[in-house]
């Protein structure tokens, strides 16, 4: 599949969110939202009112990632609100099939999230109830941090598990993406990449994710 990027406004100006969702629209293809609780992750971001708000400014559809506890509850609200994207953690999910469902049920796409250092062969049998893999690639709480280069061996991995299945499930990576580690991430696998602070970092933070898709369509073995 093409290659997608997601920026993420978790490094955007909060005070100007609808102005910023209108500074990446005419190249992004999804907007990143990281709904944080300070329970799951030590941070606290913003929640389902602030999404409410945002999908009637926004042109580009939501990609609502929920680094929160008891996901199972939660999710289906924003997949609900309009969401096109909602994922939730493996780790924090008590039925994640049944939550996977709800949100497919409710017209978002359903994906899975693990943490660095979660392998992803205990969950190769719920490919089929998902539609996006998220892979972190650095610890999930806050922007700005290095790319750890140790999940891409992960991303390979999964790579190779989702072809195998001759899955249509998208492959996501999140942390670290900039302009100097996407081509690794693209050349392991991934083919949806959430960048922060190299998008909202940038003076031109259209342009910006423009550089980014260039990079990894031009690394990506699946290009």
């Amino acid at each position: 599949m093409a290659i997608q990027i997601s920026p993420s406004i978790l490094s955007a100006d909060f005070a100007h969110l609808a102005d910023e969702a209108a500074a990446v629209s005419p190249s992004a293809d999804w907007l990143h939202v990281d709904v944080m609780d300070n329970h799951f992750v030590p941070n606290l971001t913003l929640g389902l009112p602030i999404v409410e708000s945002l999908l009637k400014a926004a042109s580009t559809p939501l990609d609502c990632h929920l680094m929160i506890e008891d996901p199972d509850r939660w999710a289906p609200a924003y997949a609900e609100a309009g969401a096109g994207s909602v994922t939730i953690h493996a780790k924090a999910a008590g039925a994640p099939v049944r939550t996977l469902r709800e949100i497919r049920r409710l017209g978002a796409r359903a994906g899975l999230a693990l943490n660095p250092a979660e392998p992803v062969e205990p969950y190769e049998d719920l490919i089929g109830e998902m539609d996006m893999l998220l892979l972190m690639t650095v610890e999930p709480g806050f922007g700005g941090q290095r790319f750890l280069d140790m999940v891409l061996p992960k991303i390979r991995k999964a790579r190779e598990l989702l072809d195998t299945r001759q899955s249509s499930v998208w492959l996501q990576v999140d942390g670290g993406v900039s302009a100097e580690t996407i081509e690794r991430a693209a050349e392991a696998g991934a083919d949806v990449f959430v960048a922060g602070s190299a998008v909202y970092g940038a003076q031109d933070p259209a342009a910006a994710v423009d550089t980014l898709r260039s990079l990894a369509a031009k690394a990506s073995p699946l290009a």
